[in-house]
């Protein structure tokens, strides 16, 4: 019995093999470098390995074998890419339109919203949104990212006491209420309660999204359904949707009690009455454009995306200027030369003249790109550089490691914000540089989220100075949604 068991499952095996090595896709997959396969598993047993390992696994690839490689193990094929050409190949066409590998991993969160959707429905959701982030309604926005700065200060001047700051759950926590406050408008005194659960919650979903990524036997949905990983993702999930369902709830109710049914940009409104994104939602939602399940999906993407990736950014860019003194000097020169003496808060046209901190920005957002890995799904055959990649497979774009070609960003490591001065930025391939993606797909709240990182960039360094802690060779990154550090980043804040 047990003999025709095993025969029976060699037999399998051995077909399997067959239909994988030899089919179309198969002899494709194999003509791209990549590491040494085995039968059956190809040579997809080398992603079985920890987030942090599996970062320094991803960054080995372009490095080992260029910047077109494959991983694929029977039915899972998956390329990487780090040559400018390509990337605009897959990120400026219709090939960069289709996510679903690891993105699907996010669903049960985010839904079908527009980090998630496909074709007309991610169309229709983009040109709609889109209105949220037009420059006039960035400037609105302005007022709210002073108000909640000026409180943010107060606790950076509390942290200035202290021998070191954890940056992460600060930045986290901020930059989360002035997204809420700003694009869904609604108050601190609103989600306070729901603020912890939510940013633990978080932390929860990205974990699991860590642990799918480096094991392919929990790919399959059915199979991961029956981990503990699944289980402790529904209670998550089940918290990020509270947020969002809350501040709905509390938006809706805000529009009725001041019979607020229409949407205009009435400088008379206090600034809770402004136009939120939000508001452009529950519009689309009276013309029957959308249901209340497409405007959370909205409310829990835009809440994760214009938070979290802020929030790291600040981060890095924080322990980043901390180790370099002398920049820190030159943004405090320039700052001071804006604003003179006077501590009166920035206004955007402030912010315009400083060019060098925007340069210090960019040139953070270069060696910490929030976003270190994204991906595209190839339903076609597609033409790669060299090669002929088949249809079915992920493409994935190490940001991380594009940012540090030396071809292209010579002394790579260094923090060099010269780099981002026009005439050098006009050398440079228009998808060498992409740290918010790139192509009809890339961050629609971008200018958003350099404003507010400008911003509050410039309350810090106007009165503190930074002193390093964590230092850039000390950081163990982790495979996550976001770039992670396994451990805390630190700074120590000390007045000016």
């Amino acid at each position: 019995m047990w003999l025709f068991i095993i025969t029976y499952i060699l037999l399998i095996l051995i077909l399997v093999e067959i239909y994988f090595r030899f089919g179309r896709a198969g002899r494709l997959i194999r003509k791209i470098p990549g590491p040494k396969a085995i039968p059956i598993f190809g040579n997809i047993i080398n992603y079985f390995l920890t987030p942090e390992k599996l970062f320094v696994f991803h960054r080995s690839l372009s490095k080992t074998y260029g910047d077109v490689n494959q991983i694929h193990g029977m039915n899972v094929r998956m390329v990487n890419v780090s040559n400018p050409d390509v990337i605009e190949k897959l990120l400026s066409t219709s090939l960069g339109n289709h996510k679903e590998h690891p993105y699907n991993y996010l669903k049960s969160w985010l839904n079908q919203g527009l980090l998630l959707s496909t074709g007309k429905k991610w169309i229709q959701r983009r040109k709609m949104l889109t209105k949220a982030f037009h420059f006039n309604i960035l400037k609105k926005y302005f007022v709210t990212f002073v108000e909640e700065i000026d409180h943010f200060m107060k606790r950076v001047q509390e942290e200035s006491e202290k021998k070191k700051t954890d940056l992460v759950p600060m930045m986290k926590s901020t930059t989360l209420r002035i997204m809420c406050e700003t694009t869904m408008g609604v108050t601190n005194d609103d989600i306070t309660s729901l603020v912890g659960p939510y940013l633990s919650a978080l932390d929860v979903i990205g974990d699991c999204f860590a642990k799918r990524m480096g094991r392919v036997w929990l790919h399959p949905e059915p199979i991961y359904q029956l981990t503990n990983h699944a289980k402790n993702e529904i209670i998550a999930v089940e918290n990020l949707h509270t947020l969002a369902n809350t501040i709905i709830k509390r938006r809706r109710d805000y529009l009725s009690e001041k019979n607020l049914n229409h949407f205009d940009h009435d400088e008379n409104f206090d600034s809770k009455d402004k136009l939120a994104m939000l508001d452009l939602l529950l519009k689309n939602e009276k013309v029957g454009l959308l249901d209340n399940q497409g405007i959370r999906e909205e409310v829990d993407t835009f809440i994760f995306a214009g938070h979290d990736t802020t929030a790291v950014a600040m981060t890095y860019m924080m322990m980043a200027l901390a180790n370099e003194p002398e920049i820190q000097d030159k943004i405090h020169d320039e700052i001071c030369q804006v604003l003179g003496d006077s501590d009166r808060s920035p206004t955007t046209d402030d912010l315009s003249q400083m060019q060098y901190l925007e340069c210090c920005m960019k040139e953070s957002l270069r060696l910490y790109p929030s976003a270190p890995l994204i991906a595209r799904y190839l339903r076609e055959e597609t033409v790669l550089g060299d090669y002929t990649v088949p249809a079915d497979t992920t493409a994935f774009i190490f940001i991380y490691d594009l940012h540090r070609r030396a071809d292209v960003f010579p002394d790579p490591e260094r923090f060099i914000p010269e780099r981002f001065l026009p005439d050098n930025c006009a050398k440079r391939h228009p998808y060498a540089y992409i740290p918010f993606s790139a192509g009809p797909r890339n961050c629609i709240g971008q200018k958003f989220a350099m404003l507010e990182m400008k911003t509050i960039m410039c309350q810090i360094l106007k009165r503190f100075r930074l002193e390093p802690i964590t230092k850039p060779e000390d950081i163990v990154y982790k495979t996550d949604i976001v770039l992670r550090s396994i451990h805390p980043i630190y700074v120590k804040f000390c007045a000016r």
